[in-house]
Parts: C-alpha cells; sequence; structure tokens
C-alpha cells in the first residue's frame, strides 16, 4: 500500500500551529510510572584498529553472528555510544516539557534522589521518585533496536509504594487536574495492570472534571506477557471510558499483536496495512483512538470523527542516529497536537514530525524547532531534513 502524500497535511499543521490561541502553559500533564537509565550501544562488526571498527548496521546481521555461534562460541564487542535517561515514560515527558506543557512526572526514577540522568528533566517538572531505576543496554541498528533490559529494581512499582508515596488524596487532586494522563510501558511493569485498576476503581471516582481529560495508554511490545494477560489490561484501558478521552497507541509489531489477541488478525499472516489495523482495533476496543504508528507512517481510527481512520506518512529517514526513543517521542508530538486542538489527521502528522526530528538530532524538539522542521519539510522536502544540522 502507497503512502499518502503528506504535504497537505504538513502545510495545514503549520498554519494551524502558527495561528494557536492555546499554550501549553495552560495544560497540566501527569505521566507514569516507570524510569530507565538507558545506555546506547552499537556492536561491532569488523574492528580495524584502536580508534577504527565498522557498525554492525542491522539486526539481520547481528542475527546471523549470533546463529552462526550455536554449538561453539563467539565474542561480540559492544561500544557505549551515550548514558541518558529512558522508560517510556521519561522520554514522552521530557518531550512533553521540551515542547512547554506542565507536567508531573511519577515513576522510578531514584531514590531517595532522583538519578544523575533525571536531572535535566526533574529542572523542568515535579518529579516523584517511588523505586529506583531499571537499567537497559539499547542496542541499536539501522533498521531497529534490541532492548536488553534488567528491571529488578522497578518491581517496586507497584500500588502501596505509590500511595506511600502519592496519597490517595494526593493522587486524586494531580490527576483531577491533568488534561493529559499517560500511563505506559506496561509490559515491563510487573504490577502496572494493577495500578491502571486501581486508578479507575480508587481515584477517579474522587475526581470531577473540569472537562474530560486525554487518557493516553502505551503498553510497549506485549510479547513476553501472556493472551489472556493483554486482553486483561484492554478490558481495564475500557474502564477509563466514562472518565475521559482514551487513547491506545501502539508500534507496528505491538498492533499485530493486539490484533491477534482480540480476535481480528491471525498469528503468522502478514501484517496488515496501518490504517485497517488502527480500524480493526479501534472497532473491537471501542475507545475514543487507536492509533499505529510504524517507523514510516501514522494511522489512527478516531470516534470523535465519525469514526472515521487518518493515515499519514512521516519523514522516515534510512539513517537515523538515534531510535532508543522515537516512539516516545511520536506519543508526545500526537498528544502535544490533541491538547493544542489540532484535527486528528494533523495530530498524527505533528508525532510523526517529533519522532523525525528525534531520530535525526538525538534529542527532543521545542515547539519553535518543531514548527521550523515542518517548514523545511513542506518548503524543501524529506531529504533536506537529513541534510541540516539544525532547525
Amino acid at each position: 500500500m502507497s503512502l499518502p502524500d503528506s504535504r497537505p497535511v504538513v502545510e495545514s499543521t503549520i498554519r494551524h500551529l502558527t495561528s494557536r490561541t492555546s499554550q501549553p502553559a495552560g495544560f497540566p500533564l501527569l505521566v507514569g510510572f516507570d524510569g530507565f537509565v538507558d545506555e546506547i550501544v552499537h556492536v561491532v562488526d569488523k574492528r580495524f584498529g584502536p580508534q577504527e571498527w565498522e557498525r554492525t548496521e542491522t539486526i539481520s546481521r547481528f542475527a546471523e553472528r549470533v546463529t552462526s555461534a550455536a554449538g561453539l562460541s563467539t565474542n561480540i564487542e559492544l561500544v557505549p555510544i551515550q548514558i541518558k535517561l529512558g522508560g517510556n515514560g521519561p522520554i514522552m515527558a521530557n518531550a512533553l516539557v521540551s515542547q512547554g506543557f506542565p507536567l508531573t512526572y511519577i515513576g522510578s526514577v531514584g531514590l531517595p534522589e532522583p538519578h544523575p540522568v533525571f536531572r535535566e528533566l526533574a529542572d523542568r517538572c515535579r518529579m516523584i521518585s517511588i523505586a529506583d531505576p531499571g537499567h537497559t543496554d539499547a542496542l541499536e541498528f539501522n533498521d531497529g533496536k534490541l532492548m536488553l533490559g534488567k528491571l529488578e529494581p522497578i518491581r517496586r512499582v507497584n500500588w502501596e509504594n505509590l500511595i506511600a508515596k502519592v496519597p490517595l488524596d494526593e493522587l486524586a487532586r494531580i490527576i483531577g487536574q491533568a488534561k493529559l494522563i499517560a500511563l505506559v510501558n506496561w509490559s515491563i511493569l510487573p504490577y502496572a495492570t494493577e495500578i491502571w485498576q486501581h486508578i479507575v476503581t480508587d481515584v477517579l471516582p474522587r475526581v470531577e472534571f473540569a472537562e474530560p481529560p486525554f487518557f493516553f495508554f502505551d503498553l510497549a511490545d506485549p510479547e513476553k506477557r501472556t493472551v489472556e494477560e493483554l486482553r486483561n489490561v484492554l478490558r481495564v484501558i475500557q474502564s477509563y471510558r466514562p472518565y475521559g478521552r482514551v487513547i491506545a497507541g501502539f508500534n507496528r509489531r505491538e498492533a499485530d499483536q493486539v490484533a491477534c489477541a482480540l480476535g481480528v488478525a491471525r498469528r503468522g499472516d502478514p501484517s496488515l496495512p496501518a490504517a485497517e489495523t488502527a480500524r480493526r482495533i479501534g472497532e473491537v476496543l471501542d475507545i475514543w483512538a487507536v492509533v499505529v504508528h510504524p517507523t514510516d507512517e501514522a494511522a489512527g481510527y478516531f470516534q470523535a470523527a465519525g469514526p472515521q481512520v487518518f493515515h499519514v506518512a512521516g519523514p522516515y529517514t534510512p539513517t537515523p542516529r538515534l531510535t532508543t526513543g522515537a516512539g516516545d517521542n511520536f506519543n508526545a508530538g500526537l498528544c502535544s497536537g490533541l491538547l493544542l486542538g489540532l484535527p486528528p489527521e494533523e495530530a498524527l502528522l505533528l508525532g510523526t514530525a517529533t519522532s523525525g526530528f528525534y531520530v535525526r538530532q538525538r534529542r527532543s524538539p521545542s515547539l519553535e524547532e518543531l514548527l521550523s522542521f515542518l517548514q523545511v519539510w513542506a518548503e524543501h522536502g524529506v531529504d533536506e531534513l537529513d541534510r541540516r544540522e539544525s532547525f
């Protein structure tokens, strides 16, 4: 299936962002509850000298190397490139505060003080830690990444520790003021389902919202969870519908797993187009929106629009400088667009642009930088985005 021409949507997004009357400062947000120290790593393919080496560029090439060692042994050299804040929540939160949104972050970011990698984020938002962070070795390739996680500390991310740090009345106050509540990284947090269930049963009935907030959910690669666990958390997500506008976001792999769990696709079959996958999942879940975002496009099934499916092409690059966190930046851009009142198609586009900026510049953009990125895209095309050193 060919990708749509995004130029008209880019141009309309620029017009709406330029003429907007609402500002991010007027939208307090809550994001939680994970936290990781990410070590970005490249895998050496060939070494030619103390400072000269060739990177393994693809996962398939790395897989060949590993497979060839079966029954034998091998040595694989890893080169650390960067140590940064990690976890779906902190990366998404960092992208949102970069765009100017006031934010409360609750998660596993370090005790008694946040780990140094979270210091800059802690300086720009209210941060409440309930556990030490996990650690991830993120093996990056041009066609994807392998996340090797050490998860023991985040077993303390549970309802009891959350309420011990943030009493029920305080949590209700934070949620009641938030225009967006983003609950992410379900597959990694062993007690995420329990926490999400307690929020909907113990907290939300205490809150009177001035207007329905957005509830954003990201499951984060549920492959290691059972199908029944996945179906159960999807039912929990549905239970948020009486309290606001519920959005579920999936990358390509996650969407395929959810579609199979819901019985709208069959395991082992080729992936359906992103737009069709979003539609099938959205019709079953019956929530405000379901979004599917592969690396080069984004599609969303929006109940508020009829319902209707929207589909945009993103500013794909075959040579990303950083991919760990690209999906979280997409989520931030999508939510930013919706909060600022953009129509669904433009919010999807803003998600792809935020991610596109991030994978090229290795950081999250401000709204001004994002607008400049969009203007270069509209005037000169995607190739020029790869040539620019800054925006």
